[in-house]
């Protein structure tokens, strides 16, 4: 009778433990040294146990940090009004976010274009860093005209939401005009803050969010972890923001 493999053994170990949530989406596995001591077999059995579960989808590798847990990609709607903790929380995940900078500073072209503003006319730059659960997600920049928006800085630094920060302003509500959706492969600054591998898939959106007047209000450019998001275009839906 044919015995079965040792790493075959070893995968469908990991595998039930995944499913019973012992480990879960983003988490950390133990070291192949760790494994290797547990199993009581060298690093190359653990190895090939450890690819067969990459290979599957169940775990992905990141250079230099270790093997981990993948979660499937979550449904993203981009639309007129929804929201990125709405979404989020929709599928079944905790969001968090970490700002990684707040500052005001002159418009380049591209974003005076956006925001019909002056060229140089004083904005305020917002970057920072969403995830779900515990795996990064998204590096967003959103921008917004100072002189339409003066306390936003303000707000922001505060540790609010863009829409916690807009409505200090004067804004109850604004929509999304329009979302460009482009690819775009993983700098390595990018795969750092998203734990992804370097030039991985990225999905990029750049989108315009105005008054209901029309008035710009904010420029934002995403750029998404492909293998963690999944857009879909929702018609007639809720603003996004990544608040």
């Amino acid at each position: 009778m044919a015995r079965t493999p040792v790493w075959t053994s070893i995968a469908d170990t990991l595998r039930a433990e995944i499913a019973a949530r012992q480990y879960g989406p983003g988490d950390k596995l133990p070291t192949e040294a760790e494994l290797s001591t547990r199993f009581g077999v060298n690093r190359h059995t653990v190895r090939r146990a450890l690819a067969d579960l990459v290979d599957k989808g169940i775990l992905r590798t990141r250079r230099g940090a270790g093997v981990f847990v993948e979660a499937p990609p979550a449904d993203y709607p981009i639309g007129r009004r929804v929201r990125f903790h709405q979404n989020i929380r929709a599928s079944g995940r905790e969001p968090a976010k970490k700002v990684l900078r707040t500052e005001t500073r002159a418009a380049d072209l591209a974003e005076a274009r956006a925001l019909e503003i002056a060229p140089g006319a004083p904005v305020v730059v917002y970057e920072g860093l969403s995830s779900s659960g515990e795996a990064p997600v998204a590096l967003f920049t959103s921008i917004f005209p100072a002189d339409r928006v003066p306390r936003v800085a303000e707000a922001l630094a505060a540790g609010g939401s863009v829409t916690e920060a807009l409505a200090a302003n004067g804004v109850p509500d604004y929509v999304r005009r329009d979302t460009r959706i482009s690819a775009e492969a993983a700098s390595p600054t990018q795969a750092l803050h998203l734990r992804v591998r370097e030039n991985a898939p990225l999905l990029k959106t750049i989108a315009v969010n105005t008054l209901l007047d029309g008035t710009p209000i904010e420029y934002g450019i995403t750029f998404f972890a492909g293998e963690r998001i999944a857009l879909t275009v929702a018609h007639d839906a809720p603003k996004e923001s990544l608040d």
